[in-house]
């Protein structure tokens, strides 16, 4: 009886350090590198600038840039396939937004698989039926959606939230309520959990879309302006290099709730003569803790 005691004990001594242990683990703050890339659709009439000769650039970029997780925009099923090959530490999330399997543009999520795991995803679709497959939104030009991934960091078992999207280019109230949708769909996942959106917003911080989400009760702070280190350009948009640089905006955003703190956001300028161009835009990356 007394050993059997002294069992009973030292088994719950051990589930009590154990749990101490995890709770420990849990505490402790995750720093992540995260991205929003539009790596630009592949165009024929791109000429040099096509993606055939961009693709490596772009995975290798990636790649040196140690990120944990990049959204990207305007990728078709075949520029998913080359980056999956060129990037084999990295798992990814997406569909094509035409059809709901490979047609049209994805607005994919990459994550390094050996840090998280993925619990869930979907895509929905920025219209007044979002699980409706290829509708076209409010006074929306063309058929948008948004990718998420709840995801686990496997090292502390912290769950978070990663959405990417691409939104209108003619659609004020197609931003707007898709930007209201998002919102309401990242309350719906993970509620007060760590969530970030990244996007080509197609518009820039004046927008409607812009001050919905940083304005709404369930607020979104931009990385950017609350990085405690911006380094880089200021502007995301360039058209390989054709747009006049004091017109040049920023107009992808990395997005990120307030429990989550920004200790650097940076934007790489293209090259000054217009060779080895990553896209027509710059990616935005950012460090986030939390």
């Amino acid at each position: 009886m007394k050993h059997l005691k002294n069992w009973i004990l030292a088994a719950l001594l051990g589930v009590n350090i154990a749990g101490n242990v995890s709770a420990q683990t849990s505490q402790q703050p995750i720093t992540v590198n995260w991205g929003t890339f539009n790596i630009r659709y592949d165009n024929p009439d791109d000429q040099e600038n096509n993606w055939k000769f961009r693709k490596d650039r772009v995975a290798t970029f990636i790649q040196q840039e140690k990120l944990d997780i990049v959204g990207m925009q305007e990728v078709l099923h075949n520029q998913l396939e080359d980056l999956k090959t060129r990037l084999p530490e990295y798992a990814e999330v997406g569909i094509g937004r035409e059809d709901g399997k490979q047609q049209g543009e994805y607005a994919p999520i990459f994550y390094r698989k050996d840090r998280f795991k993925l619990l869930d995803s979907n895509t929905f679709w920025l219209s007044q039926y979002p699980d409706s497959v290829g509708f076209i939104g409010w006074d929306g030009a063309c058929t948008r959606i948004a990718t998420w991934a709840k995801l686990e960091e496997k090292s502390t078992g912290k769950i978070f939230l990663a959405v990417n999207t691409h939104m209108d280019h003619v659609g004020v109230e197609a931003r707007r309520k898709g930007a209201l949708l998002i919102i309401e769909r990242i309350q719906e996942i993970v509620g007060n959990r760590p969530a970030v959106l990244t996007g080509d917003f197609n518009v820039n911080d004046a927008s409607e879309a812009y001050q919905t989400l940083t304005t709404n009760k369930f607020v979104l702070k931009d990385a950017y302006k609350t990085a405690d280190v911006k380094e880089g350009v200021s502007y995301t948009f360039h058209d390989f290099g054709k747009i006049p640089m004091d017109e040049r905006e920023k107009i992808d955003f990395i997005f990120v709730t307030p429990q989550i703190k920004v200790n650097r956001s940076w934007i790489p300028k293209e090259n000054a003569d217009g060779k080895g161009l990553l896209s027509d835009h710059n990616p935005q990356l950012a460090t986030l803790q939390f």
